[in-house]
């Protein structure tokens, strides 16, 4: 028993002790990360795997210089995104997104400590950029009940001691989420709170190298994976059985067999439930001859969220004009506002310079024409012209952005949707699209 145990350990016993990641070559290891299938599906694509530990450095490296740069002493995170840029490591991400029992400080100086739950404070210990495991940052009322000022001042009072060590007198904080308790306690200790949202979006919005063969990687996964939700729409749509949360439940499945993570949202829809677009998929048996459109929202293979939309047509005969006219309009807005990425380019004048989608569809346009990507939406968001506010966005693309090109082509009172989006980085002299997944045939009236 103890022989087989042992030669289960190994992921790939041909590797070593690493695999290409540099993560462990032990199937019993603590970090998560991509699966066999996934790493096989990346070889023979010939891609290249990020170094972990250089991606992990960078990280922290832009968060420290952030900090610096507007004169913080530390930046403290609660958002579990944040959380995971800075250790690249998880904890019950979406629990703790409604429940807010992490933490960490990085100060000026790099040092960085994590509050992590009381019984798994190993769980970012694979990671020696973490100099300190703690617990104790729990301060929601489910965890504390009438004591959440008693929690927070506990808190506070550790916050304090590390930055007097780690930033001197500098009390000025940058904070992102925080409960009420936690914000008063760190007040009253003569903290002067920053937004701290401020600094995360921007140290995350430029990918390093690493984080860039990364999400080539999680996009070839997700791109996989809807390879295998199409294939079984359309193999089964239409056979008076199959739901629209069948089909949504295969991108789930596939995602997981790769090493990904979740899925922000439910936004599949078929035939008339794609318009007015925003409806989450459900129970609806969707008929043979419809469209069916969706949105990824993925968390993938090394929490890379990879943000892609596609509309097809599943059935036999041809769809209608009115469909294949708002298809090739949608691709015509996705590909000409494409061309305006490059490095250099005020994010104010992507909005005022978009391709003008027709007056029909103007009203259920979506709620942004671009926005950036990383571990999930991010910072910046892209506006259309009507919806812009000057100075909100006042900032130029610099080469390493990530960035979603979305088109909600959708008629007023109409009974479809045609839903689209490609994720493009921006490069030195330009973009590179990241997505290759074709456009449906029958919609582009081929």
């Amino acid at each position: 028993m103890n022989q087989r145990y042992s030669e289960t350990r190994k992921i790939d016993p041909s590797r070593g002790l690493t695999l290409g990641d540099g993560s462990p070559n032990d199937n019993d290891r603590t970090e998560i990360g991509p699966t066999q299938l996934a790493l096989k599906e990346w070889e023979a694509a010939g891609l290249i795997l990020p170094n972990l530990e250089a991606m992990r450095a960078y990280r922290l490296n832009r968060l420290t210089q952030d900090i610096v740069k507007r004169g913080y002493g530390g930046v403290l995170m609660f958002d579990p995104l944040n959380i995971r840029y800075a250790t690249d490591s998880t904890n019950m991400q979406l629990w703790n997104t409604h429940n807010p029992f992490r933490a960490v400080l990085v100060c000026a100086d790099g040092y960085m400590v994590i509050w992590d739950y009381k019984n798994a404070p190993f769980l970012s210990k694979f990671n020696p950029l973490v100099r300190e495991q703690r617990s104790g940052a729990s301060m929601f009322y489910f965890s504390n009940g009438n004591k959440g000022q008693q929690a927070a001042s506990s808190f506070a009072d550790e916050v304090l001691d590390l930055m007097r060590e780690h930033a001197g007198d500098n009390r000025r904080l940058a904070v992102d989420k925080i409960m009420v308790d936690g914000l008063r306690a760190l007040e009253a200790r003569g903290f002067e709170v920053m937004e701290g949202e401020e600094v995360t979006e921007h140290a995350r919005s430029i990918k390093g190298p690493d984080e860039i063969l990364a999400m080539r990687c999680a996009n070839h996964a997700c791109e996989t994976s809807v390879k295998a939700m199409e294939d079984f729409a359309r193999a089964h749509m239409g056979d008076g059985v199959t739901s629209e949360d069948d089909i949504w439940a295969v991108l789930h499945a596939e995602n997981i067999k790769r090493g990904g993570e979740w899925i922000e949202t439910r936004l599949l829809a078929t035939g008339p439930r794609t318009n007015p677009w925003f409806q989450e998929c459900g129970p609806r048996i969707p008929n043979h001859n419809e469209i069916l459109a969706f949105d990824t929202d993925l968390i993938g293979s090394y929490g890379i969220c990879i943000d892609i939309s596609r509309t097809w047509w599943i059935g036999d005969k041809k769809p209608r004009n009115d469909m294949i006219e708002a298809m090739k309009h949608g691709v015509e807005h996705i590909e000409t506002n494409m061309q305006m990425l490059k490095p250099g380019v005020n994010i104010q004048d992507l909005s005022k310079n978009t391709h003008v989608l027709d007056a029909k569809y103007q009203k259920q346009k979506y709620g942004c024409l671009m926005h950036g990507v990383g571990l999930c939406d991010e910072w910046p968001l892209v506006a259309y012209p009507d919806k812009m506010v000057e100075g909100a966005f006042d900032h130029e693309l610099e080469a390493g952005m990530a960035i979603c090109v979305e088109a909600l082509v959708s008629p007023e009172g109409g009974d479809f949707s045609i839903k689209l989006e490609d994720q493009v980085l921006i490069t030195e002299d330009g973009f590179d699209n990241l997505t290759t997944y074709p456009h449906d045939d029958a919609l582009m009236g081929r």
